[in-house]
């Protein structure tokens, strides 16, 4: 078992994990809004005071702020962080020609859309660098070994057997089977197979296994007990490499729809659930490890703050897309008054989930079991 990554490291790893993926994220919106017009006040990468920054010819105040826990862009016209409008009636007749909230719904909608998918692109970007390098992973689902006592062992999977789809859902490779299988622990699911040229469909209740890794750290995941013989990553021609990696970032991404979904239905605890110092020693621990598994951090990370993002909670991106979808139908905006009250109940939402996380993460580094102790 490795040990823990040093202080100082996990704060380095976390700032270069986190800061290039909020920059990504805001400049995304920035570029489509310059596109459109639309003037930027403030680009900022961090909340809160300001450690440095500078102003360019067009008067955008680029800074970072001493929180690192996100970043912002305020367009002209913002009363705040968060883009909710400010008193209109005051801007001048250019101000008003240069501000987010005069443009027509389509383009505030993809100046918006923008700063999530532009952590979807640096995913896919990244993988197909991955991909060219080393191949994408395409392991046959053929079954090599079953272990003994096992769920595949209890509803006699044979060695041999391929595995075409599970619960519903086709398997043309290994690690779609096994992505499947992590994130369901207990779930009774159809597996079917092919076996000897026929066709059969079998029911397996799904087990539960806790792994752990590297570090020490428990995982409970769902188990089958199958595996194959040996990974296999095959080339990928140059003009499938974003095609491919497009796919596999819509997988990930759908996994985790799949894992929230659990949790939001009880199926999962939400002690699974992570925050900024997770975050944070689970990058320094990728950073001991190398470049590659540090990298491919970056990549999940940058999905989760797309994903994240595209939730339809005002203050985050997604809520903003929801009120523009509530205009378009209506044909004008919900009021100030509705979209204040929304805000507030936003922040005070994404306020309460940090402080629940972040004591779940203390949780999990032990905290609360060594004052229980030291109470007791």
């Amino acid at each position: 078992m490795l040990s823990q990554p040093p202080i100082w490291l996990i704060l380095v790893a976390f700032v270069c994990a986190l800061g290039p993926l909020v920059f990504i994220h805001e400049f995304g919106h920035y570029l489509v809004a310059r596109w459109f017009g639309v003037g930027a006040e403030t680009f900022s990468i961090g909340f809160g005071r300001e450690i440095t920054g500078w102003t360019d010819k067009r008067g955008t105040r680029w800074k970072v702020g001493w929180l690192p826990l996100g970043g912002y862009v305020k367009f002209v016209g913002d009363e705040h962080e968060a883009s909710a409008p400010g008193d209109l009636n005051k801007l001048t007749p250019e101000e008003r020609e240069r501000s987010f909230h005069f443009k027509p719904i389509w383009q505030r909608f993809l100046i918006v859309l923008a700063g999530p998918m532009s952590n979807f692109i640096l995913a896919i970007l990244i993988f197909a660098i991955f991909f060219a390098a080393f191949g994408a992973p395409r392991t046959p689902p053929v079954v090599n070994e079953i272990e003994p006592g096992s769920p595949a062992a209890t509803a006699q999977i044979q060695q041999g057997d391929r595995i075409l789809s599970i619960g519903g859902r086709d398997t043309p490779t290994f690690e779609e089977l096994r992505n499947y299988i992590v994130i369901r622990p207990g779930e009774n699911v159809t597996v079917r197979l092919e076996r000897e040229q026929e066709i059969k469909e079998i029911q397996v209740t799904l087990g539960t296994d806790i792994e752990k890794d590297r570090f020490g750290q428990s995982y409970k995941r769902g188990l089958l007990g199958v595996s194959p013989v040996d990974a296999v990553y095959e080339p990928v021609p140059a003009i499938q490499l974003i095609p491919t990696a497009t796919a596999y970032v819509v997988k990930l991404t759908r996994t985790m729809l799949v894992a929230l979904w659990q949790i939001i239905t009880g199926r999962r605890s939400v002690k699974e659930l992570g925050g900024p110092l997770k975050i944070a020693q689970i990058a320094g621990q990728q950073a001991t490890l190398g470049l590659i598994q540090f990298v491919s951090l970056v990549a999940l990370l940058s999905i989760n703050l797309g994903f994240i993002n595209l939730l339809p909670v005002p203050v985050l991106d997604g809520g903003h897309l929801l009120f523009y979808g509530i205009e378009a139908v209506r044909r004008k905006p919900v009021s100030p008054e509705a979209q204040d009250w929304a805000f507030r109940g936003g922040l005070a939402f994404i306020l309460a989930l940090l402080i629940f996380t972040t004591v779940n993460d203390l949780g999990s580094f032990g905290l609360w079991e060594r004052l229980g102790r030291l109470i007791g």
